[in-house]
């Protein structure tokens, strides 16, 4: 027997041996180690393209050079990055709901340029795209949550953890996402266990996150389950239920983010921009959902050409379930009720100022502001406090914008003298450098961030 059998053998050996120890032994804040050496099954289909299958537990690169198809459930395991050249084309496959899954202590890194997007896509013809085409990406860490024993398994059957249980870290580093389109995603794997366009789940501020479109998503554009991680410039269009929903402790900071409904697509639950819950049963569990958005503008269906707006649409933000959700110079309008804080332990939340709504504007909603059946809770003082610097407006046109909205080209940038141009409140965050103190409110002042990268048109794109 040569040496290179030997050292075969004593590899296979030590593999078994820490296979049994892992079976034994359930650590909180590691994966689980794979029955056998993970690698991605790669397979050459024509057309330039390539389908990937299986997990990584080894550096992978996707190559601008071709496609790449996601087949299934994709991982990225423990200690793997998956790096993602500027300008590559991934695209899910639809008969088996593909989905990329980066698990808790992996990396993606994928930085795109505003030239050289990194596109998610279907891989149905032009023409014939459609909403939950592919599941979508997940993207897992170690950061706080408030789900029992401080980690949970993603909904729906991947395998696939996040939260860094007795030891979470809330600077945990998943990798780089920049410049990055994902298109067509959004697929319930289980009845009401859905994956979103783009599911961030106890990610931490080690992440770098900025420059995102979700497109035609089939269940929320963004969701996140705990996790302190930062973004800025998120585009949500044409989604298919909520724009933006944070839950199980989610206390992270985004700021610039557009919202741009079709108004005859909405989900059966009720479409809102924020949906804000603590929990699912609105725990007091710690810590409390608590993310602060700022520069945030949402279109709803009134707000956009398109017709007769579907009658499932509901409120630009829904904060209930004891929820601490924070918004600062952001712009709900065109919804038929601009904000909701829906349950006693919400509305207490805002009456000690642990949620805040200042520099923002309620426009054209003809129901502007709103408490659930029953609430002794004053919603119109609170959101008028005088030095809150919050506007209700009537009419979608007092706002100075150039509405309704188009949605194969929207014209995003406020016209001279609009009202949304000055009345920033960063009142209490004037000293957070991640925060850039601009004058205007909503997600644009004087220079359109869409331009170059995002695309209003992404089922008709020849891939």
């Amino acid at each position: 027997m040569n040496l290179l059998k030997n050292n075969q053998i004593i590899a296979s050996l030590l593999g078994a041996s820490l296979i049994m120890l892992n079976a034994c032994k359930k650590d909180d804040t590691v994966e689980p180690t794979p029955s056998s050496p993970a690698a991605y099954t790669v397979t050459d289909i024509g057309n330039n393209t390539s389908r990937v299958e299986g997990s990584t537990s080894s550096d992978f690169t996707f190559t601008s050079d071709r496609m790449w198809l996601l087949q299934g459930f994709v991982y990225v395991e423990d200690g793997a990055t998956l790096n993602i050249q500027p300008g590559t084309v991934i695209k899910g496959d639809k008969n088996s709901k593909g989905t990329l899954i980066i698990k808790r202590g992996a990396k993606i890194n994928a930085a795109g340029t505003n030239a050289q997007p990194i596109v998610f896509t279907s891989n149905q013809p032009a023409g014939s795209r459609d909403y939950g085409d592919w599941g979508g990406i997940v993207l897992c860490g170690r950061a706080n949550n408030n789900q029992p024993d401080g980690e949970a398994i993603i909904e729906g059957g991947p395998d696939a953890y996040y939260g860094g249980g007795n030891s979470p870290n809330d600077a945990d580093n998943s990798g780089i996402m920049q410049y990055v389109r994902i298109e067509f995603p959004g697929i319930a794997l289980q009845p009401n266990q859905e994956i979103n366009g783009l599911s961030l789940c106890a990610v931490g501020s080690g992440t770098t996150i900025d420059h995102i479109q979700v497109s035609y998503s089939g269940d929320d554009s963004y969701e996140w389950f705990g996790g302190a991680v930062n973004m800025k410039y998120l585009v949500a269009f044409r989604g298919w239920d909520d724009e933006f929903d944070t839950d199980n402790g989610f206390r992270g900071k985004v700021q610039f983010a557009l919202a741009l409904r079709d108004p005859a697509i909405a989900d059966q639950s009720g479409s809102n921009g924020f949906e804000s819950d603590n929990d699912a049963s609105g725990t007091t569990a710690a810590p409390y959902t608590m993310p602060i958005f700022s520069n945030v503008s949402f279109f709803g269906p009134f707000a956009v050409t398109g017709g007769t707006p579907n009658g499932n649409f509901k409120r630009a933000a829904h904060i209930r379930r004891n929820s601490r959700c924070n918004a600062f110079n952001t712009v709900f309008a065109g919804y038929p009720t601009g904000l909701l804080l829906d349950g006693s332990l919400t509305e207490a939340n805002a009456a000690n100022n642990d949620l805040q709504i200042r520099g923002s504007i309620v426009a054209g909603c003809p129901s502007a502001l709103e408490t659930a059946s029953g609430s002794s809770f004053d919603i119109a003082t609170w959101f008028n406090t005088s030095d809150w610097h919050n506007n209700v407006l009537e009419n979608l046109g007092d706002l100075g914008l150039s509405t309704p909205l188009s949605l194969d080209a929207p014209a995003l940038l406020p016209t001279s003298g609009s009202t949304v141009l000055s009345g920033s409140d960063f009142t209490g965050h004037a000293s957070d450098p991640y925060f850039e103190q601009v004058a205007f409110r909503g997600a644009f002042g004087a220079q359109d961030w869409t331009a170059g990268w995002c695309n209003w048109d992404p089922q008709n794109t020849a891939y």
